[in-house]
């Protein structure tokens, strides 16, 4: 079974990165540290945090996994670590904004939402059924994987 995590205030980049591997986190920037809690729980979600006060609530205790680094790499390094996450084996699978899955939609349904340059060239996309963003793999997929790879010290 997948982990579902929330990220505090805090490690909003981290979240992104781990929503870039296929990680199911939630993450509100202007959320309370009451509310993040109360959601973790009614949620199943364990809590990423750097925030030692969030740690000592009552519904926080052993339901949080505490990120030491100080710099999203150190974190994701961290995290992947300590729950054995493959980085590669769901790689931009989940909306990088709203974190939903990714489905898969029909080429032709894409011809008026993307470029030009775009529809010509790549035959899969993917879309946000929460946002509605469409998604394609281009120069930009690279670089996240080698991103990665050089993170934590690997081959893409």
């Amino acid at each position: 079974m997948e982990r579902k995590f929330i990220a505090d205030t805090m490690l909003g980049k981290l979240a992104r990165w781990l929503r870039i591997i296929g990680c199911d986190v939630e993450y509100y920037p202007d959320m309370d540290d009451a509310e993040l809690v109360e959601r973790a729980a009614r949620e199943g979600r364990l809590i990423l945090t750097r925030d030692t006060l969030l740690i000592r609530r009552r519904k926080a205790r052993g339901n949080h996994f505490f990120v030491e680094g100080d710099h999203f790499r150190d974190q994701l390094r961290q995290v992947l670590k300590a729950f054995a996450i493959d980085p590669f084996e769901r790689f931009l699978t989940r909306c990088l904004e709203c974190n939903e899955p990714l489905l898969g939609i029909e080429k032709a349904a894409v011809r008026e939402r993307v470029p030009p340059y775009v529809f010509a060239s790549r035959e899969t996309f993917r879309t946000c059924p929460s946002c509605d963003r469409i998604y394609w793999g281009a120069t930009h997929r690279v670089g996240m994987a080698e991103e990665i790879a050089r993170i934590l010290d690997v081959k893409p």
